[in-house]
């Protein structure tokens, strides 16, 4: 592929695969060192982590538009950090009080399955995870919201449709949790899930938003996939194949579906 070596150009938006707004805090690390790699023919299949991922299929899970703006928090993981080496990043998991059908257990486990995934964050080497219980000290916090309680928590430009991270807050909408996006409808509703704790995740690393590289490739898991792919094919790794990925600094003008209204059947 054309023009791919070294693409990567620190990035000055840090809001996720959302809107854009006062909630773009300054990066909270140095973002990714640049990549020396060409674009990977596949994205790698870990079983595991789709099965984690998966959990919540299986059971209906319905939510209000606006949900009680209270959360459930998960218990502490009692396995060790992952990650082999950087920074150590504690995290907690909330789940708002009114989405039924996804017990924080369950949705903890496909965040911790995610972030702990050979081909996430922790690849590089600059970064590992522990998640927390209450009532210990965080580096940040995972939330499952309902779409109105997303906008405050963003204190963006209040679609109701996206996700975002807002300074500690990396908050995915249960909307888009429940029901994906067209673009990845191929790939499937495990893999989307992936890709918005990755890009979430990775905007509170420090990381910007990115284009496609170019027709057919794989696009940068900082892309704003949720919104659409332009060309490039959905992945939720920031290192598909054990190597850091990256396209050029940038935003499309996409434009934002209507707000979610909620799911309670």
């Amino acid at each position: 592929m054309a023009n791919r070596a070294r693409l990567w150009i620190a990035a000055a938006l840090t809001l996720a695969a959302c809107g854009t707004g006062p909630g773009n805090a300054a990066p909270a690390a140095p973002p990714v060192e640049p990549p020396a790699v060409t674009s990977p023919a596949v994205i790698p299949a870990q079983k595991a982590t789709e099965a984690a991922t998966e959990a919540a299929t299986a059971t209906p899970i319905t939510y209000p538009a606006q949900g009680k703006d209270a959360w459930l928090i998960a218990p502490a993981e009692s396995d060790p950090p992952a990650g082999h080496a950087g920074r150590l990043f504690r995290y907690r998991v909330a789940v708002e009080k009114g989405i039924v059908g996804l017990a924080p257990a369950d949705f903890a486990k496909a965040v911790q399955t995610t972030l702990a995934d050979p081909h996430g964050w922790t690849a590089g080497g600059r970064w590992r995870f522990q998640r927390v219980g209450p009532g210990r000290p965080y580096d940040f916090t995972v939330y499952l919201a309902t779409p109105v309680t997303r906008d405050r928590l963003c204190d963006d430009n209040g679609d109701g449709y996206t996700s975002c991270r807002n300074g500690k807050s990396v908050v995915l909408n249960v909307a888009r949790w429940v029901k994906g996006v067209p673009g990845f409808a191929g790939a499937g509703l495990p893999v989307y899930r992936q890709y918005m704790v990755n890009h979430e995740v990775g905007h509170r690393l420090g990381n910007g938003h990115e284009l496609c590289p170019g027709q057919g490739d794989l696009a940068p898991v900082m892309q704003q996939q949720t919104l659409g792919l332009h060309g490039c094919r959905p992945n939720p790794w920031p290192y598909p194949d054990g190597h850091s990925y990256h396209g050029r600094s940038g935003v499309y003008d996409d434009k934002t579906p209507r707000r979610d209204e909620g799911k309670l059947s």
